[in-house]
Order: structure tokens, then sequence, then C-alpha cells
């Protein structure tokens, strides 16, 4: 099997290859830092220019994802758009995707930095969330135990290659990669997240299949967020 099955604070999880989280006992799929309108938001910015499909790439992986788990909620943990005027901004063709994939079941935008308020397009907007054991939030909160975060993009090195990861420190701290196409990220070596990782930390390498390995095992340079 493509993902990895764990625990964490007592809930069977399941970490997928694309970065997503799967909950098959609430039914739930947890993505994060989806930054959504990136290539549009640096060129109105006067930076880069990156050719603009990161959106759709973004897009089919995530409906990818729900037509394989069908969940029943899906929880955006924050900077689902890379800022506020990126809903604005969107082709007509992604926005009706995004309504697409959202009818028919629970959506909620959790609050991130990039998108601290109300969007445009269906679902509840939340600050944070807290499902059974679980809370659900976009930044790790100091002392915070059984939550789930996005945020800081981490990123592992294996034998000679980077990749997104998910950080676990059972039953404190569950840090979700990036999901986004056109997203850097975080070495999980960094002191911020070595800090929030605890004795026996796995990172959960992304890519053709979901790989755990010990956290000192994945430590490496990675690209900062940004």
């Amino acid at each position: 099997m493509s993902c990895h099955a764990f625990t964490f604070a007592g809930c069977a999880l399941l970490a997928l290859p694309s970065g997503g989280l799967f909950w098959p006992d609430a039914g739930l799929l947890v993505v994060s830092d989806l930054h959504l309108g990136k290539s549009a938001r640096l060129a109105r910015r006067g930076g880069g220019l990156l050719p603009p499909y990161e959106t759709s790439e973004t897009l089919a992986r995530l409906d990818a994802d729900i037509e394989t788990h069908a969940p029943r909620s899906v929880i955006c943990l924050g900077d689902s758009f890379d800022d506020m005027e990126a809903q604005g901004e969107l082709a007509e063709a992604d926005r009706l995707w995004i309504t697409r994939l959202i009818a028919g079941r629970e959506w909620i935008w959790a609050e991130g930095n990039h998108d601290p308020g109300p969007g445009q397009i269906g679902g509840i907007h939340r600050a944070e969330v807290t499902i059974g054991a679980l809370t659900f939030r976009h930044e790790a909160a100091p002392d915070a135990r059984a939550e789930v975060s996005g945020h800081f993009h981490p990123k592992a090195r294996l034998a000679g290659q980077a990749a997104p990861c998910f950080l676990v420190s059972d039953p404190d701290r569950l840090i979700l990669p990036a999901y986004g196409r056109y997203t850097g990220g975080l070495s999980c070596d960094a002191p911020v997240l070595a800090a929030l990782m605890g004795a026996g930390a796995l990172a959960i390498l992304t890519g053709q299949r979901a790989l755990a390995v010990p956290y000192a095992a994945a430590l490496g340079r990675g690209q900062r967020a940004r």
C-alpha cells in the first residue's frame, strides 16, 4: 500500500503520498497549505513569473484523493489561498472545480496567515476546529496536545533526495507537508521544527509512496518556506 498507516493520539490515520491525511473512522481528509493562486500573486506584486498551472495541478491531486477516499468532511489547514485577493482571481474553471469538490460534504477552511479571513467560496471558515481527540489549526501552538497543523512546509532529505514530509511526535503534534504545487519547504532540522519534535518522532516522506523513517534519519537541508 502506498499510504502509511499510523496511530496518533489514539487515532488510526493514513499519511497519503500526496501529502494529505485521511482519518478513516471520521471520514475526514485533511490537507494544508494549498497556496492556490501563488503564480498570480507573484505576478501581481512584481515577483518572478511562474507558469500559471499550480492551481489546476493542486486541485487535480485533491480531486484524486477525494475520489479515492470519499471523505464526508474535508479540512484545509490554512494558507489555502496565497493571499486574500487570490480567491477573486481564480479562473472560472478552477472556481467551479472547487465548488464541485465542496458539494455534498462538510468543508472547513481553517484560518492561515496568508488567508486570515472568510473567503468568497462555499464551505465554513474557522480559526481552528476540534473533532474527537484531535484539534486542527494552521500553526502549532505552544504546549498543544493531539494537535494537527501545517504552516511550516516541512521537507526531509534521505539518500540525497529531498521531499515534503509529515512530522509526527505522538501524542502531541502532527505537522502536515504543504499540499500546493508551488510551495517551498523548511528543512526538518530547522530549530523551530526540532523544538516541536519529541523523542521517537517520525518523518513520513511523500512521493510515489509515503515512507516513514525516524526523525533523526531525515535531517538535512531544505529550501525555506515563503
